[in-house]
Protein backbone atom coordinates (compact mmCIF):
# COMPACT_ATOMS: atom_id res chain seq x y z
CA UNK A 1 0.00 0.00 0.00
CA UNK A 2 1.45 3.32 -1.10
CA UNK A 3 2.13 5.76 2.26
CA UNK A 4 -0.78 8.32 2.95
CA UNK A 5 1.71 11.11 3.06
CA UNK A 6 3.57 12.23 0.40
CA UNK A 7 7.41 13.18 0.93
CA UNK A 8 9.89 14.78 -1.40
CA UNK A 9 13.98 14.16 -0.08
CA UNK A 10 15.18 14.42 -3.47
CA UNK A 11 17.43 17.24 -2.44
CA UNK A 12 18.27 15.20 0.61
CA UNK A 13 22.39 15.27 0.19
CA UNK A 14 23.46 11.97 -1.22
CA UNK A 15 25.58 11.07 1.37
CA UNK A 16 22.52 10.85 3.71
CA UNK A 17 21.52 7.35 1.97
CA UNK A 18 25.14 6.52 2.72
CA UNK A 19 24.56 7.14 6.46
CA UNK A 20 21.63 4.93 6.83
CA UNK A 21 22.87 2.04 5.02
CA UNK A 22 25.68 2.03 7.55
CA UNK A 23 23.61 2.80 10.10
CA UNK A 24 21.61 -0.31 9.15
CA UNK A 25 24.66 -2.46 8.64
CA UNK A 26 26.28 -1.79 12.00
CA UNK A 27 23.41 -2.71 13.94
CA UNK A 28 23.22 -6.02 12.21
CA UNK A 29 20.27 -4.55 10.01
CA UNK A 30 18.29 -4.83 12.94
CA UNK A 31 15.40 -2.32 13.38
CA UNK A 32 17.12 1.25 14.68
CA UNK A 33 15.80 2.32 18.09
CA UNK A 34 13.20 5.53 17.86
CA UNK A 35 15.59 8.09 19.40
CA UNK A 36 18.22 7.03 16.66
CA UNK A 37 15.99 7.83 13.76
CA UNK A 38 15.22 11.25 16.01
CA UNK A 39 19.03 11.51 15.50
CA UNK A 40 19.17 11.21 11.89
CA UNK A 41 15.68 13.29 10.67
CA UNK A 42 17.21 15.52 12.73
CA UNK A 43 20.53 15.80 11.86
CA UNK A 44 19.48 15.79 7.86
CA UNK A 45 17.05 18.30 8.71
CA UNK A 46 14.42 15.47 7.46
CA UNK A 47 11.28 17.33 8.73
CA UNK A 48 12.70 21.21 7.40
CA UNK A 49 13.09 19.37 3.98
CA UNK A 50 9.76 17.50 3.62
CA UNK A 51 7.67 19.39 5.59
CA UNK A 52 6.53 15.61 7.12
CA UNK A 53 5.75 15.80 10.83
CA UNK A 54 8.34 13.59 13.04
CA UNK A 55 5.98 10.15 12.81
CA UNK A 56 5.77 10.23 9.20
CA UNK A 57 9.34 11.38 8.96
CA UNK A 58 10.59 8.62 11.29
CA UNK A 59 8.21 6.02 8.99
CA UNK A 60 9.47 7.35 5.96
CA UNK A 61 13.40 6.65 7.34
CA UNK A 62 12.90 3.69 8.87
CA UNK A 63 11.53 2.03 5.54
CA UNK A 64 14.91 3.58 3.45
CA UNK A 65 16.98 1.66 6.22
CA UNK A 66 15.17 -1.25 6.25
CA UNK A 67 15.45 -1.46 2.14
CA UNK A 68 19.03 -0.81 2.12
CA UNK A 69 19.54 -3.11 4.73
CA UNK A 70 17.41 -5.87 2.86
CA UNK A 71 19.60 -4.84 -0.48
CA UNK A 72 22.80 -6.01 1.61
CA UNK A 73 21.66 -8.99 2.69
CA UNK A 74 20.41 -10.27 -0.36
CA UNK A 75 22.97 -8.79 -2.73
CA UNK A 76 25.30 -11.74 -3.15
CA UNK A 77 22.44 -13.61 -4.05
CA UNK A 78 21.13 -11.54 -6.86
CA UNK A 79 24.17 -10.93 -8.35
CA UNK A 80 24.35 -14.76 -9.13
CA UNK A 81 21.22 -14.95 -11.11
CA UNK A 82 20.59 -14.84 -14.60
CA UNK A 83 17.54 -13.88 -16.15
CA UNK A 84 16.66 -10.01 -14.61
CA UNK A 85 13.76 -7.95 -14.77
CA UNK A 86 13.35 -4.35 -13.78
CA UNK A 87 10.22 -2.77 -12.46
CA UNK A 88 9.86 1.06 -12.89
CA UNK A 89 6.91 3.20 -11.41
CA UNK A 90 4.74 4.76 -14.36
CA UNK A 91 4.09 7.76 -12.49
CA UNK A 92 8.00 8.21 -13.05
CA UNK A 93 7.25 9.36 -16.79
CA UNK A 94 7.73 12.57 -17.98
CA UNK A 95 4.38 13.03 -19.02
CA UNK A 96 1.34 10.94 -17.79
CA UNK A 97 -1.05 11.80 -20.71
CA UNK A 98 -1.01 12.02 -24.29
CA UNK A 99 2.24 13.11 -24.80
CA UNK A 100 3.75 9.99 -23.65
CA UNK A 101 3.87 7.95 -26.17
CA UNK A 102 4.29 4.22 -23.86
CA UNK A 103 2.01 1.77 -25.40
CA UNK A 104 -0.17 -0.19 -22.68
CA UNK A 105 0.10 -3.92 -23.23
CA UNK A 106 -2.92 -5.16 -21.07
CA UNK A 107 -1.81 -9.01 -21.02
CA UNK A 108 0.88 -7.90 -18.49
CA UNK A 109 -0.42 -5.21 -17.43
CA UNK A 110 2.99 -3.00 -18.57
CA UNK A 111 3.73 0.15 -20.57
CA UNK A 112 6.16 -0.28 -23.08
CA UNK A 113 8.55 2.88 -23.20
CA UNK A 114 8.41 4.35 -27.10
CA UNK A 115 11.57 6.66 -26.14
CA UNK A 116 9.95 9.52 -27.00
CA UNK A 117 11.20 12.15 -24.55
CA UNK A 118 15.53 12.00 -24.07
CA UNK A 119 14.86 13.15 -20.75
CA UNK A 120 12.53 11.67 -19.58
CA UNK A 121 13.72 9.19 -16.14
CA UNK A 122 11.52 5.83 -17.68
CA UNK A 123 13.29 6.45 -20.67
CA UNK A 124 16.93 6.30 -19.89
CA UNK A 125 16.50 3.83 -17.13
CA UNK A 126 14.97 1.39 -19.62
CA UNK A 127 17.70 1.93 -22.16
CA UNK A 128 20.72 1.05 -19.47
CA UNK A 129 19.02 -1.66 -17.88
CA UNK A 130 17.95 -3.39 -21.52
CA UNK A 131 21.60 -2.74 -22.25
CA UNK A 132 22.03 -4.40 -19.54
CA UNK A 133 20.51 -7.56 -20.41
CA UNK A 134 17.13 -6.95 -17.99
CA UNK A 135 13.47 -7.01 -19.11
CA UNK A 136 12.03 -3.59 -18.64
CA UNK A 137 8.43 -3.18 -16.98
CA UNK A 138 6.59 -0.03 -16.65
CA UNK A 139 4.00 -0.38 -14.05
CA UNK A 140 0.58 0.69 -13.24
CA UNK A 141 0.66 -0.70 -9.47
CA UNK A 142 2.54 -3.29 -7.32
CA UNK A 143 -0.20 -5.91 -7.91
CA UNK A 144 0.98 -6.36 -11.68
CA UNK A 145 3.93 -8.40 -10.21
CA UNK A 146 2.39 -11.31 -9.00
CA UNK A 147 1.40 -12.10 -12.84
CA UNK A 148 4.48 -10.93 -14.49
CA UNK A 149 6.63 -12.82 -11.58
CA UNK A 150 4.16 -16.28 -12.65
CA UNK A 151 5.03 -15.79 -16.29
CA UNK A 152 8.68 -15.05 -17.07
CA UNK A 153 9.98 -16.94 -13.87
CA UNK A 154 12.82 -14.28 -13.38
CA UNK A 155 15.61 -15.07 -10.92
CA UNK A 156 16.45 -11.43 -9.87
CA UNK A 157 14.25 -8.21 -9.75
CA UNK A 158 14.94 -4.14 -8.95
CA UNK A 159 11.90 -2.77 -8.27
CA UNK A 160 11.39 1.34 -7.79
CA UNK A 161 8.98 2.21 -5.45
CA UNK A 162 8.71 3.58 -1.92
CA UNK A 163 8.64 2.03 0.93
CA UNK A 164 5.78 1.01 1.99
CA UNK A 165 5.20 -1.16 -1.42
CA UNK A 166 8.40 -2.34 -1.38
CA UNK A 167 7.82 -3.85 2.14
CA UNK A 168 4.42 -5.99 -0.15
CA UNK A 169 7.04 -6.70 -2.70
CA UNK A 170 9.86 -8.01 -0.94
CA UNK A 171 7.60 -10.60 0.98
CA UNK A 172 6.16 -11.78 -2.53
CA UNK A 173 9.72 -11.98 -4.04
CA UNK A 174 10.63 -14.45 -1.06
CA UNK A 175 7.60 -16.26 -1.25
CA UNK A 176 8.90 -16.53 -4.56
CA UNK A 177 12.20 -17.44 -4.22
CA UNK A 178 12.88 -14.72 -6.23
CA UNK A 179 16.03 -12.33 -5.09
CA UNK A 180 15.39 -8.49 -4.97
CA UNK A 181 16.79 -5.33 -4.80
CA UNK A 182 15.23 -1.81 -3.84
CA UNK A 183 15.97 1.96 -5.71
CA UNK A 184 14.02 3.91 -3.55
CA UNK A 185 11.30 6.79 -4.58
CA UNK A 186 13.07 9.87 -3.49
CA UNK A 187 9.73 11.64 -4.45
CA UNK A 188 6.17 9.83 -4.19
CA UNK A 189 2.97 10.90 -5.47
CA UNK A 190 0.76 10.29 -8.53
CA UNK A 191 2.89 12.07 -11.08
CA UNK A 192 6.62 13.31 -11.56
CA UNK A 193 7.87 10.65 -8.96
CA UNK A 194 11.65 10.55 -8.36
CA UNK A 195 14.55 8.08 -8.47
CA UNK A 196 18.16 8.87 -8.54
CA UNK A 197 19.51 7.57 -11.44
CA UNK A 198 23.30 6.49 -10.16
CA UNK A 199 21.43 4.55 -7.99
CA UNK A 200 19.78 2.43 -10.03
CA UNK A 201 22.46 1.91 -12.85
CA UNK A 202 24.89 1.18 -9.36
CA UNK A 203 22.29 -1.47 -8.31
CA UNK A 204 21.58 -2.57 -11.99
Amino acid sequence: MPYKFTFDISRTPHHFFTEIALASYERGMHKVFLKSLQDIINKFKIQEATGLNLQDAVVLIQDLIDMQALNLIHRQKFLQTKKRALFLPHCSRKYMDSRCKAAFDPSLPSYVCAHCSPDCEVNKADRVAKEKGYDVYVLPGGSCIPNILSAKKYEGVIGVACGGEMKMSGELLESMSVSGQAVPLLKNGCANTVFNMDTLIKTL
